[in-house]
C-alpha cells in the first residue's frame, strides 16, 4: 500500500506550513502530498487563508525532490481545459516529472456562485470533465491537438513544454456517482471514490470497488490497471490515552461530546497504530492500494510521524 497526505488549504495554512508538512512527509516515506482545489472554507471565513491549488503545487515543486504532488481533485469548472493542460504540464516540468493529475466534476456550489461560475447539473459537469480529460491528454501527447467536445473544443492547440512524464502524467478521477464510475473505467489510471453522498465506510467502499470492476468489464478494461485510493480523516496516536485526548479536543471544537463525535464520523480511521493497521488491511482486501490521510488541522506533522513509524512499515 502507498501512503499520501491530503492538505485542505481552506483550513488556513500558510505556504510555510505546507512546505514543512511536505518536507516532513517526504523524509518519512510518504508517496505523495495532495491539495484540495477550493477558494474558501465557508462564506463567513473571509479572513481564513486558502491558497490556490495549482500555484501551491508549483511552489511545493521547488521545495521537495521526491514527493509526488497533485490536486485531489481539481474542479473542471474552475479553469478552461486547455489552460489547465498548460498549467499541469508546467507543474510536471517544474517538479521534475512528479505530478499526479487529479480531476473531478466539481461540487461546491457556494464557490461557483461567489466567483461567478455557472453551476450546471451534475450530468453536465461530468460531460465537461470528459471533455477536459480528452483535451489534456491530447495536448500533452500531440504536437498540435484538435478536439471538438460537447462543451469544450480546441483547434491545433500546442502545449510546450510537454510534461516530462511519458507518455503523460497519471490521471486520477475522483467522485462517486454510478456514471462517474463508467467514466473512470474508460479514462482513469487511478481513482478516488468519495465526495458528497459517499459515507466512506468499508462496506460502501467495497461496493464501489465491485461497481468499478463491473464498469471495467463492460468497457473491456482490465480493472487491475486502475489504482484505487481511500481518502478519509485519520486520527492516530501511540496510546489510547493520547487518542482520547485528541478526540476530546475535536469534539470540543464541534461543541459536542466525544461519543457523539465518534458517532458523527463513522468513516474516520481513529485509533492506535494497531487499530489503523487493522482498518487499512480491511480496505486493502477490497481493493485499496493507496491510503490518503487527512489529519486534524495543526496535528499533521505529529500524526504523519506516528503513521510513518508504526503503520507504513507494516503495510508498505
Amino acid at each position: 500500500m502507498q501512503f499520501g497526505i491530503q492538505i485542505e488549504p481552506a483550513f488556513g495554512f500558510s505556504f510555510d506550513d505546507v512546505v514543512e508538512i511536505a518536507r516532513d512527509a517526504e523524509s518519512r516515506g510518504f508517496t505523495g502530498l495532495w491539495v484540495s482545489d477550493h477558494f474558501f472554507l465557508r462564506n463567513d471565513a473571509t479572513t481564513t487563508n486558502c491558497l490556490e491549488a495549482w500555484t501551491l503545487l508549483a511552489g511545493l515543486a521547488q521545495h521537495t525532490t521526491t514527493l509526488r504532488l497533485g490536486p485531489m481533485v481539481t474542479a473542471v469548472s474552475y479553469r478552461n481545459p486547455a489552460l489547465l493542460a498548460k498549467i499541469a504540464a508546467g507543474v510536471d516540468v517544474m517538479s521534475g516529472g512528479r505530478l499526479e493529475f487529479g480531476i473531478g466534476a466539481g461540487w461546491k456550489e457556494p464557490e461557483y456562485r461567489a466567483y461567478g461560475y455557472e453551476f450546471p447539473p451534475p450530468e453536465v459537469r461530468l460531460d465537461q470533465m470528459v471533455d477536459a480529460i480528452e483535451i489534456c491528454r491530447r495536448m500533452w501527447t500531440e504536437e498540435r491537438a484538435t478536439y471538438a467536445g460537447k462543451y469544450f473544443r480546441i483547434e491545433n492547440a500546442p502545449c510546450a513544454p510537454k510534461p516530462l512524464q511519458r507518455p503523460r502524467p497519471r490521471v486520477w478521477i475522483g467522485g462517486n456517482r454510478p456514471r462517474m464510475r463508467r467514466v473512470m473505467a474508460r479514462y482513469a489510471d487511478a481513482v478516488n471514490i468519495g465526495g458528497p453522498g459517499f459515507d466512506g465506510t468499508l462496506e460502501s467502499y467495497g461496493a464501489a470497488m465491485k461497481d468499478l470492476d463491473e464498469a471495467c468489464r463492460v468497457s473491456g478494461r482490465d480493472p487491475r490497471q486502475i489504482l484505487r485510493s481511500h481518502f478519509v480523516s485519520c486520527i492516530v496516536a501511540e496510546t489510547r490515552r493520547d487518542l482520547d485526548a485528541v478526540i476530546d479536543e475535536l469534539a470540543a471544537d464541534e461543541k459536542t461530546t466525544a461519543d457523539r463525535w465518534r458517532s458523527a464520523h463513522p468513516s474516520a480511521i481513529a485509533g492506535t497504530p494497531d487499530d489503523v493497521i487493522a482498518r487499512l488491511r480491511a480496505f486493502e482486501k477490497v481493493g485499496c492500494g493507496y491510503f490518503l490521510a487527512v489529519f486534524p488541522y495543526r496535528r499533521e506533522r505529529e500524526m504523519l510521524g506516528v503513521l510513518a513509524e508504526h503503520v507504513i512499515p507494516a503495510l508498505a
